[in-house]
């Protein structure tokens, strides 16, 4: 089926072939846009899907017809959360800035939605972007996560298709069994456990890896059973029909709990246009870094001739890889491996160094400073948030401040850090000053520092954590607290 560059595409309908065979078709990655008047209806309930050719039991964020996610235009968020399964549950609406009581964090301040209740959300929609929404919980690793993409109508006349990707990665053992794996000291033994934990695999001398006192960087916890793009691995990939010649704007998200990745678009032509649902001057430089809680929004050029072109996220410091196809009508889609020949080094932050925003902060001195040590005992698997003010105590700002953070990264992991209920521009790095992007996550690799700057314009009692799930669970959170 031949789909026009102006409808938003969500999810490819055509089956593909592998080695001349058919697959079946699956159901359809969709989001629906919205109502203006109405709430839109967020189920929490439970899903099946099928993983490595087996049974898995998941979590999803669905409407009543059973498309995940949202899409809705700027304006107002208007969202009715039911909870259909059987815990309580919440959810963050990860990139919007809501008021303070709507941001969707357990006890800050709203509780845990029990079962088979709801919760009307009702607030200003002023950041249009490709954001994404998830449970703040454990509840996240088993695929408690969907898209949330607010359109501009400054945009709409644009010709162009739009296709939107969630990754995630993914284990048949619950994330307490996970957990507590990680907290066995299994991490450091180097010997995988039936949970697949293997967390000192930074240790081989892979290129990019960073020394310090003998220690080598560790790049990965876990290791999953598999690697998800729109819940799909590349035994049978979701298929975008695009038109030759035409257009095409990804949104991608990085919904996993501990994993990061390189997008990897082969040689087609394009250019990354926003992150974190915030444009950045154009820039080129594949493959493009993205961390755990990030988006990218990337444009595309596609050939003029019949094709299809795989757009693969590679695992960070590792072999196995994920993703999807782009192809037209008549483009054959051909099997792609789950793992590559060599694994990728880790994540940097030349990319985010080359970053420009669009729309940046007005200049102006800071009014409040603060710095952050992130720390860690992989012994112990415990993580902190060292300030002045002592482990994991709250930022202290005044409405009206403009507010920077530094944090240095002590620990032989990067952290991706994110910021509730603000947009925050990183305006340093090691030091050295600059106009990067606006953001709501940012990695900070070991023994690397970043400066994130940002105006305290919502007042309340902010998450600010590391969007590693484990490492938040394990303590690396504190909150941005605005003074009475």
């Amino acid at each position: 089926m031949t789909l026009s560059r102006r409808g938003f595409l969500a999810a490819g309908s055509a089956a593909i072939a592998v080695s001349a065979a058919p697959l079946l078709e699956r159901p359809v990655f969709k989001l629906a846009a919205a109502a203006e008047t109405e709430p839109t209806v967020l189920r929490v309930a439970n899903r099946t899907i099928e993983v490595n050719g087996k049974p898995a039991k998941v979590y999803g964020l669905l409407q009543p017809d059973d498309r995940p996610g949202i899409v809705t235009p700027a304006g107002r968020f208007r969202v009715r959360l039911e909870n259909q399964i059987e815990a309580p549950t919440l959810i963050h609406w990860h990139g919007l800035l809501p008021p303070y009581g709507q941001d969707g964090v357990p006890d800050l301040p709203q509780a845990l939605l029990p079962s088979g209740q709801s919760y009307d959300y009702d607030f200003p929609l002023k950041t249009p972007g490709t954001h994404w929404m998830h449970a703040h919980t454990l509840q996240e690793q088993q695929l408690m996560a969907a898209p949330l993409i607010v359109t501009d109508p400054a945009e709409a006349a644009r010709d162009e298709q739009q296709v939107v990707v969630l990754f995630h990665d993914f284990s048949f053992k619950s994330p307490e069994e996970l957990l507590a794996g990680l907290r066995s000291n299994q991490v450091m033994s180097g010997m995988p456990s039936d949970g697949g934990m293997s967390g000192m695999e930074g240790m081989s001398t892979m290129p990019g890896h960073s020394m310090t006192s003998g220690t080598a960087m560790d790049i990965n916890d876990i290791d999953y059973d598999a690697y998800l793009a729109n819940d799909r691995t590349l035994d049978d990939p979701e298929v975008f029909r695009v038109e030759s010649g035409g257009f095409v704007r990804l949104r991608l998200i990085n919904g996993a709990p501990a994993t990061a990745f390189w997008i990897d678009l082969g040689n087609l032509a394009c250019k990354a246009i926003a992150v974190d649902g915030n444009a950045i001057m154009p820039i080129t430089g594949m493959p493009f870094p993205l961390a755990m809680g990030q988006r990218i929004d990337i444009r595309i050029r596609l050939p003029k001739a019949e094709g299809a072109w795989p757009i693969l996220a590679l695992r960070e410091g590792a072999v196995e890889r994920t993703g999807f196809v782009l192809a037209t009508k008549s483009g054959a889609v051909r099997r792609i491996a789950p793992v590559g020949e060599q694994p990728t080094g880790p994540l940097d932050l030349e990319f985010e160094t080359n970053l420009r925003a669009a729309e940046p902060f007005a200049e102006k001195p800071a009014d409040r400073s603060h710095s952050l040590t992130l720390r860690g005992d992989m012994a112990a698997y415990a993580w902190s948030l060292s300030s002045a003010s002592g482990q994991n105590r709250p930022l202290s700002v005044r409405a009206g401040d403009r507010v920077e953070v530094t944090m240095a990264n002590d620990t032989m992991m990067s952290h991706p850090m994110h910021l509730h209920g603000h947009h925050f521009q990183v305006v340093a790095i090691d030091g050295r000053r600059l106009a990067g992007a606006v953001r709501d996550t940012v990695w900070v690799p070991p023994m690397r520092q970043v400066t994130i700057a940002f105006d305290a314009n919502n007042p309340g009692r902010w998450a600010f954590h590391c969007h590693h799930l484990y490492h938040m669970a394990a303590g690396m959170m504190t909150t941005v607290a605005y003074q009475a």
